[in-house]
């Protein structure tokens, strides 16, 4: 297939690398900055159009595009790329607000186009052990979650000024909470669609941004149970893990060692869960990608679509909003 990516930052090499690696063309590369287009020029053939011009981007002819650009920016391009027939992959989140992705899941419905939004984490081997044992009455009926992630902005993209980057603004969709969706997202995968949200969050260190660094959310699901999430950009290690509490025992998982570990009634009865999911953490990436082309050749219906996407943008914007007006707020469905 011929891709078009917009953004090589970080996440966009990434993608490009593995598309790459798995035999695809890549047909343009859009990305303002001079340094980031050089960086991606031997990566690419000859064929590859880098431009600082977006447009010039969208007259190429493709399949497909992925979207790693600011989070501000993500709905229009990837309404554009719709109207230019192509299948769009849009990292997370899908937007920085709620405005125009219904019109975004219109035109994808219009089109007949796969939209695939980039929760990377449902591609993890040790988080899909997770939801199969719950999902298998491992801990009996869920009753607690609580989730972390936690990681030093500054120390984020090495080289690069982080109050220059999008997450250290409000205007182009930064904040932690934004920017950790993935524990909002794979809570829901996992235990359901929340009923509401509480949240205290602010900016409480002396980093130089407008947006909030430390989060403290509860969501609370119909049938009683309760999560609690933890994200902050001021841990100087990076930490990322959940336990999973159940009427007969824990499944605590962890990020970094790529551990699962049971805990069952009796209080020493252990199983751990790590050889046999310990993988490279790019694989995740890659699986990914294959999912995305397989939902444009087969007509597979993607694991996280723009409905999807919307859905868990709703509950983080609903946490926003319960920290700014100090109140807790209740979510349809």
């Amino acid at each position: 297939m011929r891709f078009v990516v917009i953004g090589a930052g970080s996440i966009g090499q990434r993608h490009l690398k593995n598309l790459v690696a798995l035999g695809h063309e890549v047909a343009a590369v859009f990305d303002p900055s001079p340094v980031r287009l050089d960086e991606v020029r031997p990566l690419v053939g000859a064929r590859c159009r880098l431009t600082a011009d977006e447009g010039e981007a969208f007259d190429q002819g493709a399949d497909a595009t992925l979207i790693c650009s600011p989070t501000h920016r993500h709905l229009d391009q990837a309404r554009a790329a719709l109207r230019r027939g192509w299948h769009v992959f849009v990292e997370k989140p899908l937007a920085h607000t709620l405005e125009g992705i219904d019109a975004l899941v219109d035109d994808a419905v219009r089109a007949g186009r796969t939209v695939l939004v980039g929760c990377n984490l449902r591609f993890l081997p040790s988080l899909a052990l997770v939801k199969r044992l719950v999902e298998e009455g491992r801990i009996g009926r869920p009753l607690a979650a609580r989730a972390h992630c936690g990681y030093y902005l500054p120390f984020w993209r090495p080289g690069t000024d982080y109050r220059e980057g999008y997450g250290a603004r409000q205007a182009t969709g930064g904040g932690i909470i934004l920017d950790s969706i993935h524990e909002f997202d794979y809570l829901i995968w996992l235990l359901g669609w929340p009923r509401e949200v509480f949240a205290y969050a602010g900016r409480v260190s002396s980093l130089e941004i407008d947006t909030e660094d430390n989060a403290d959310v509860l969501l609370r699901f119909d049938y009683g149970a309760v999560a609690n999430v933890h994200l902050d950009y001021l841990q100087r290690t990076y930490r990322r893990a959940c336990d999973f509490i159940g009427e007969e025992g824990v499944i605590a998982w962890d990020y970094i060692a790529q551990s699962v570990t049971v805990y069952g009634k009796e209080d020493r009865r252990v199983e751990v869960f790590q050889e046999s999911i310990n993988t490279e953490r790019n694989q995740m990436f890659v699986d990914e990608m294959r999912h995305f082309v397989r939902c444009i050749e087969t007509g597979e219906p993607p694991v996280l679509d723009a409905a999807g996407g919307r859905a868990i943008l709703e509950v983080a914007l609903a946490a926003k909003a319960s920290a700014a007006e100090g109140r807790p707020v209740k979510l349809g469905r």
